[in-house]
């Protein structure tokens, strides 16, 4: 019960300590790292995330370093940034949080990175909300890797949201059934110095702040990213 006890003592403390007194230098570093996190899984060689999936995506939201792991109970926590199509491209990023908890073998904590490939207009949609749970509101599922994911059509059909996690160079699909994600309202009052929804940004509602091309950038240049490693693999 103690080893129990100290473990969830820790994630609290490593999630609350680096989640106090969000600024917009803190926004900003969060966009530059989820920039980083997506180029390097779309460079990942046989292992990124296919140009199909990525050609289909409504959004794509990312959390470095998400907080994972457990004794015998999981539990995740983390800070991410999402941004949708429009009919103009690319929206203004949104910021969210992940919390929640999965029950499973597992021993210790771990920092993955976290990419989300939202579908359909319906997983869309429960991100345009303020919180919505994984494997309740929204259907998940590990997401296809590799160069291509066209012969597998079930991928387009069974989930509402594709998920993928990075963790000491590994990349693969992973299962987030059960976690929440709601909007980051101090990141997004950080970041646009005002009463921005996460609605309003993904929308296309608002224009992207100074800060948001390091993450918009590589989300727009994943596709011809992901080409480019197909050609050199041949």
């Amino acid at each position: 019960m103690k080893r129990i006890l100290f473990f969830f003592a820790l994630i609290g403390f490593a999630t609350n300590a680096s989640w106090a007194d969000q600024t917009r230098a803190d926004a900003t570093d969060r966009l530059e790292k989820a920039g980083d996190v997506l180029r390097q899984v779309m460079a990942t060689p046989d292992k990124g995330i296919p140009q199909e999936v990525m050609d289909h995506a409504k959004c794509v939201a990312v959390v470095p370093h998400l907080i994972k792991g457990g004794f015998v109970i999981g539990a995740e926590g983390g800070r991410g940034v999402a941004t949708c199509r429009t009919a103009h491209g690319w929206s203004a990023p949104a910021f969210f949080s992940v919390e929640g908890g999965s029950w499973g073998l597992q021993i210790g904590v771990e920092g993955i990175d976290l990419v989300m490939i939202i579908q359909n207009d319906k997983g869309m949609e429960q991100l345009l909300n303020s919180k919505f749970q994984v494997g309740a509101d929204a259907s998940a599922a590990a997401g296809p890797v590799g160069r291509h994911a066209s012969a597998d059509t079930d991928w387009k059909m069974d989930a509402e949201i594709l998920t993928y996690s990075r963790a000491k160079g590994a990349f693969a699909g992973v299962s987030l059934n059960g976690a929440a994600v709601h909007q980051d309202s101090d990141a997004m009052h950080a970041f646009y110095k005002s009463d921005v929804t996460v609605r309003q940004a993904l929308m296309g509602h608002v224009p992207s702040p100074a800060g948001s091309s390091a993450f918009l950038d590589a989300v727009r240049g994943a596709r011809d990213q992901a080409k480019a490693a197909e050609a050199n693999d041949k």
